[in-house]
């Protein structure tokens, strides 16, 4: 397993993973994101714009330090890019600040909460608007999960590269190469399809099989995904770890990994994007709110 760097250090990148001389990453989009906020709040009328619903970032928890320090820093990213936007984070167990307790705090009478979380299922559907519909002072919205996008097939594609991956190889070498997409895993359905597209978006990205597989709850595991790739020839397997940030589970899937290992998402500038993407989108009505589950996952 490969080291990753700090999520605070990304390098900026053409789509080759070359990167671009004397541009300091996302210093444009940082500007122009700066410029956008504070231009929001100008009305055309001259007088007061209502605060914008406050975005709550709901992290599941764990019990690695780890985790809490990356949505932490995924956190800060979004505030950087968004400086006038009141931003908090929420967690549905096992850290604090626990959801209710975030949602009980807001000096905003609305939020859009965000899913950290990467395809439908359980907490999406049922969790986190029941924890919403708890507060009905509240006038809140509940976003789609981060996947499937291809914001999180960028984030891959970055920190494969970090691991080791190579932007340019040669035919044999891409025949022989394969990738796993390790993910949490769940009893929903819904669940496996958002990672079945996610992988699929990395194969079209990367030009070699992308086999999704799961660290529980679902099939296949990643040691049963990296014999599959093995039995069709593919024997140069990396594992793409699809998770927010570290964990138990990521770590147990990047240690079945023959070749290298890829860190968690992260806190990638990419992320921060598409947390404000999902924002945005729920808070203009654009994106309909996740159907409530009807069993668990």
């Amino acid at each position: 397993m490969t080291a990753s760097r700090s999520p605070h250090d990304e390098p900026h990148t053409r789509p080759g993973g070359r990167p671009l001389r004397g541009v300091h990453p996302d210093s444009t989009a940082h500007l122009m994101n700066r410029i956008s906020s504070q231009l929001s709040l100008v009305p055309r009328d001259g007088g007061p714009r209502p605060a914008p619903p406050a975005l709550v970032m709901v992290a599941h928890g764990s019990r690695d330090p780890r985790a809490l320090a990356t949505v932490r820093a995924l956190a800060e990213r979004v505030r950087e890019l968004r400086p006038m936007l009141p931003v908090r984070l929420g967690h549905i167990e096992l850290n604090e600040p626990l959801l209710p307790g975030t949602l009980a705090s807001l000096d905003t009478g609305e939020a859009v909460l965000v899913p950290l979380l990467l395809s439908r299922g359980y907490h999406v559907k049922q969790d986190i608007p029941e924890a919403a519909a708890a507060f009905p002072e509240l006038s809140t919205r509940v976003a789609a999960p981060l996947g499937p996008h291809p914001l999180l097939v960028e984030t891959l594609y970055a920190r494969l590269v970090e691991a080791g991956w190579r932007t340019r190889m040669s035919d044999a070498t891409r025949r022989a190469s394969g990738v796993v997409l390790a993910a949490a895993g769940s009893r929903d359905p819904d669940a496996a399809v958002d990672t079945r597209r996610t992988a699929r978006l990395l194969a079209e990205r990367l030009g070699v099989p992308v086999v999704p597989a799961y660290a529980s709850a679902a099939a296949p595991t990643v040691p049963a995904a990296v014999r599959a790739l093995a039995a069709r020839g593919r024997h140069r397997v990396a594992v793409a770890s699809y998770f927010t940030a570290p964990g138990r589970f990521a770590t147990e899937c990047a240690t079945a990994a023959p070749w290298i290992a890829a860190a968690p998402l992260g806190a990638h500038p990419a992320m921060a994007r598409l947390v404000l993407h999902r924002y945005d989108r729920a808070a203009a009505g654009t994106e309909p709110a996740p159907k409530h589950a009807l069993a668990s996952a």
